[in-house]
């Protein structure tokens, strides 16, 4: 299914053919210490700027939003659109990230947010806004449609526990052979028949299983066709959650980093909220 693109409104999708490992990362959320060493990674990987993919919200809980997005934008790395691109680009007033009105996460988000309003320049504002809202990858013979949340809206938590037709109806969607999505914060891989979804997790914030590890993710094309791994981040997260303190950010969030249980669970499923604190395995 590697042929023409299709449209988003008016505009082309855009397209990386890749013949090697793509690297696959997504929810940088302001943490300039994750971003560094993600970099770090990838060069140890031997994966270069052109073969990475950013699945957005560059921006978000941490401490150095403007520095995050700049470097992304200096490598010049392939990012689609978060809802907190999204919002930021567009100077809205929160940002749009599908959390329940009147919630803790909803709550801690209005002080991040405004935060980060602060200190991004117009710049990056620009090239938030101007970001695709997919970029479509074709590796391996298969054509991924890559986005923030789901095909159907830029903000919707979809996660491992939900039903193969919810996935295959999202991945209908794009008329592709799968999507690469980010958004829930918890990366995995569901295989439906020939159809693929998956998650690279995000960098930025732990994926709530006890660790301060992060995640991303590494697609490789193979003689079987795609093989999908995830990967485990270790970087300095006392230093990342120091720096929320220090910019007088919310607790919670600094603490999270710390012990790798998110401070709110509403977002969960049941499946998902019953896994708090249990390793997560590559």
């Amino acid at each position: 299914m590697a042929g023409s693109a299709p449209a988003i409104g008016p505009e082309t999708v855009p397209v990386i053919e890749a013949d090697g490992p793509v690297l696959v990362f997504g929810g940088c959320y302001s943490n300039l210490q994750a971003t560094r060493a993600l970099l770090e990674a990838a060069r140890a990987h031997g994966i270069p700027p052109e073969r990475m993919i950013c699945t957005g919200d560059v921006v978000a809980y941490g401490a150095d939003p403007q520095a995050c997005a700049a470097l992304i934008r200096d490598h010049e790395i392939a990012t689609v659109m978060g809802n907190c691109e999204e919002q930021l680009g567009a100077g809205a007033a929160d940002c749009g990230c599908g959390f329940t009105e009147g919630s803790s996460c909803d709550r801690l988000a209005a002080a991040w947010f405004a935060y980060a309003v602060a200190r991004i320049d117009d710049a990056t504002r620009r090239w938030m806004a101007a970001l695709p809202r997919r970029i479509d990858l074709v590796i391996g013979g298969r054509r991924l449609a890559v986005v923030h949340g789901a095909p159907s809206r830029i903000n919707r938590f979809l996660f491992a526990s939900d039903p193969d037709l919810v996935l295959e109806g999202e991945i209908g969607i794009t008329g592709c052979d799968g999507v690469i999505a980010g958004h829930c914060g918890i990366g995995f891989t569901r295989r439906i028949g020939d159809l693929v979804w998956h998650n690279a997790g995000a960098i930025g914030m732990p994926a709530n299983d006890g660790t301060p590890r992060c995640w991303y993710s590494i697609v490789t094309p193979t003689d079987a066709g795609l093989e999908i791994v995830l990967h485990p981040l270790d970087y300095d997260h006392h230093a990342a959650a120091a720096a929320m303190r220090s910019a007088g950010l919310p607790e919670e969030y600094a603490g999270t980093l710390e012990s790798g249980i998110w401070p709110n669970l509403d977002i969960l499923p049941h499946a998902e909220r019953a896994a708090t604190a249990t390793r997560l395995e590559c």
